[in-house]
């Protein structure tokens, strides 16, 4: 036998002994100095002494072969059957079976086997399955009995300084379980689970060696009393700040964006937020493609401080080239896309310019899925940036829309407007609308051309035609007219500080009109009337259906003349102003102010449909629509030239509800200015149900020194809060 196969057959024979290695230390830890200890060497004596254990392993050879051992090294091994068989002792009272014969040797000296009794049941065959049958055993629904509950007390201890125990009350499994478990094992999960979740908010505001143990008491009266003793330790600052990044520009754009400093407590909130920060402001300097790579932080328990390290890769500076789009079924195609972008081929790339194509295609309503991405290209750009594309996968939306709106308030009725629309009937953005008022007061049917985005970003051209019948105290019209106006609008997803309105309209109106104030009597008279409008808008507040704070300004211009008989040029203007005030998260002060005047005209001269007015929602509550100022002999207003509103509202809100009261104030003149004078109020109070589109409004308000003709009360029903 070789030395080679000694060494194999003394370790599968002998014992090994292993000694054991300390753990890993964690990347965010600091080493510890702690020596690592090493076990001795076995010093045991060995089971066979060595001249014993060579003396009884077999040749190499053949069992037969009597030559030299060394003429048998390369021979094969012998079985091991055969070498334990070679050292039993001769008399071991085993018969060996002879060669070639597998079976097994019979023992010496046992008693002789005997036949067990045959069972005649056991040779009898077996029943069907389907003749078995198994008593059938029902639980036990005794109401009487019930599952024993435990019932236990928490008691927190330790948080001490750390300002988190008011946070962990509120997500506590065992404060959740409210004193009472099934069993005391989860009264035990409960808290294990707290332990984790104490370590973890702890951890989480930078003590690192927190600790937290629960423990289970049996008080006197027989329930338990878990005690979560928490030990907070250090708290741990930020050391070192090393960012593995190649340089960027403008230089430092990474650091300056890493709003960490040395000494702040590491707080994973904090932490956080500033690599998201970096995540942010790189895409916003030209880096499309910036990666964040996880963070370490190395904890050195002698100075309680962790060095932060975060690698970045900020990519190829870029800048924009084109806009590329995909689809099976697209709503238009990226020419258009590139007139509603607002960045030009070759500008510095900007991920908030991408965000804000995103959010003007979502605006367009004409898609059911968009997603607008950068595409690397890798072909130079300018001042050595590199090309980005950008590709918008599409799919067009249902363009057919039919929507409706009502409401009602007292002294215009019950009016309800349905439209049909098509969004996209002459892409891009072509929309034709046909809407159809029913009221009790007014009807009329309405056809409209619109263009979105015509041409420029936020530009709309829209030119209808419609015919109406309006009948109200003061006044009963017959109209027939034609519009075309460009605009820039707000929507409820895209909402715009600047906006505005101009076009020109042309009608043709037969309306009955008071002719003599003292008795009432009217006369009808057709009046051709031609406008150009302007509206400038100015918004600063923070949402276009429920303001809570800011303002919104608002100026119409409207030159126009009269023809009805002779020509009466004129001009109307009107001016609002209100205000939202948060005097707190649920109580918001609103306030609105109008001016408006007719400059340049005898009111008499001016159709009824034209003259200015005041009264209802919108307006001036607790008075019918219209209702306020000049009346003639049948008590019906008759308009004028000048008027002035005021309102204050407070808002208050609780969930989806809230409670609004209200005063209102105003008055019509027939100057042409407003005269401040005879002013009337209204109070009153409403109630709002907030939707995801908007408040829905009800609104009950009631006329200060209530004259003869008026109502007691009035009712406006709306969606929008009134300003």
């Amino acid at each position: 036998m070789n030395k080679r196969q000694a060494r194999y057959v003394r370790h599968a024979l002998g014992i090994i002994m292993a000694t054991a290695s300390p753990l890993p230390l964690m990347a965010q830890t600091a080493p510890a100095s702690a020596p690592v200890t090493t076990l001795p060497a076995a010093t045991e004596d060995p089971i066979l002494p060595d001249d014993e254990f060579n003396a009884r392993l077999p040749g190499a050879g053949s069992p037969d072969d009597k030559t030299d051992s060394k003429a048998g090294d390369n021979a094969p091994l012998p079985s091991i059957d055969d070498w334990l068989d070679q050292q039993m002792p001769a008399d071991s009272g085993v018969n060996h079976a002879p060669p070639g014969d597998t079976a097994m040797p019979a023992a010496t000296g046992l008693p002789p086997a005997t036949e067990p009794p045959a069972d005649p049941q056991l040779a009898e065959p077996l029943s069907p399955l389907d003749s078995v049958t198994v008593p059938t055993q029902v639980a036990s629904q005794d109401s009487d009995e019930k599952t024993p509950e435990i019932r236990y007390s928490t008691q927190v201890d330790g948080f001490g300084k750390s300002g988190l125990e008011a946070v962990f009350r509120t997500e506590s499994a065992l404060l959740d379980g409210k004193g009472k478990a099934e069993t005391a094992a989860m009264v035990q999960q409960r808290a294990q689970a707290d332990e984790q979740l104490a370590v973890r908010l702890l951890h989480s505001e930078g003590y690192y060696d927190a600790t937290a143990l629960a423990s289970l008491d049996q008080e006197k009266d027989g329930a338990l009393k878990a005690i979560l003793s928490v030990t907070p330790g250090k708290r741990y600052k930020i050391g070192d700040i090393v960012i593995r990044a190649p340089e960027t520009i403008p230089p430092g754009l990474i650091r300056d964006s890493l709003t960490l400093k040395t000494g702040d407590y590491i707080v994973a909130a904090a932490v956080e937020a500033a690599e998201a920060n970096v995540a942010l402001k790189l895409p916003e300097n030209g880096y499309a493609f910036a990666k964040i790579g996880d963070r370490d932080i190395l904890l050195d328990p002698a100075t309680i401080t962790g060095d932060y390290t975060l690698p970045v890769e900020p990519g190829p500076r870029g800048s924009f080239r084109t806009i590329t789009t995909s689809g099976k079924k697209q709503a238009f195609g990226a020419d258009h896309m590139a007139v509603i972008a607002r960045f030009d081929k070759d500008e510095l790339y900007d991920s908030r310019k991408v965000d804000d194509l995103r959010k003007a295609l979502v605006a367009t309503g004409l898609f059911s899925s968009v997603a607008v991405d950068p595409v690397q290209t890798g072909d130079p750009g300018p001042d050595g940036t590199e090309y980005v594309d950008l590709h918008v996968d599409q799919e067009a939306g249902p363009p057919r829309r039919l929507a409706g709106e009502a409401g009602y308030s007292t002294g215009q009725g019950l009016r309800a407007e349905g439209s049909w629309t098509h969004r996209n009937l002459f892409p891009p953005e072509g929309a034709l609308i046909a809407s159809v008022i029913a009221g009790t007061q007014e009807q009329g049917v309405s056809g409209t051309f619109r263009r979105s985005n015509a041409g420029k970003r936020d530009k709309t051209f829209q030119t209808g035609a419609s015919v109406n019948h309006q009948k109200y105290d003061a006044y009963e019209a017959f109209t027939l007219g034609i519009n075309a106006s460009w605009s820039r609008q707000s929507t409820p997803i895209f909402q715009k500080r600047w906006t505005y309105t101009y076009g020109g309209e042309i009608l043709l109106s037969n309306e009955n009109t008071t002719i003599d104030e003292t008795t009432g009597e009217n006369k009808r008279l057709t009046y051709f009337i031609a406008a150009l409008p302007v509206q400038v808008g100015y918004d600063r507040s923070n949402d276009l259906l429920n303001p809570t704070r800011g303002f919104r300004a608002n100026l119409r211009v409207s030159p126009e003349a009269s023809l009805q008989g002779n020509v009466s040029p004129y001009v109307r203007s009107t001016f609002d102003l209100a205000g939202y005030f948060p005097v707190s998260d649920s109580f918001v002060l609103a306030a609105r102010t109008r001016l408006g005047t007719i400059n340049g005209v005898a009111r008499d001269d001016v159709a009824p449909s034209r003259r200015i007015y005041a009264g209802g929602g919108g307006s001036v509550r607790g008075y019918g629509y219209q209702e306020l100022g000049p009346k003639d002999g049948n008590n019906d207003p008759v308009g004028g030239r000048s008027v002035n509103e005021f309102a204050v509202e407070g808002r208050y809100r609780f969930g989806n509800y809230g409670i609004v009261g209200f005063v209102d104030a105003g008055q019509v003149y027939e100057s042409q200015l407003p005269q401040f004078s005879d002013i009337r109020y209204g109070v009153g109070l409403g109630g709002r149900f907030y939707t995801n589109f908007g408040p829905f409004r009800a609104d009950i308000a009631m006329p200060i020194n209530r004259q003869p003709g008026e109502s007691k009360f009035s009712l406006y029903i709306g969606i929008g809060q009134a300003f």
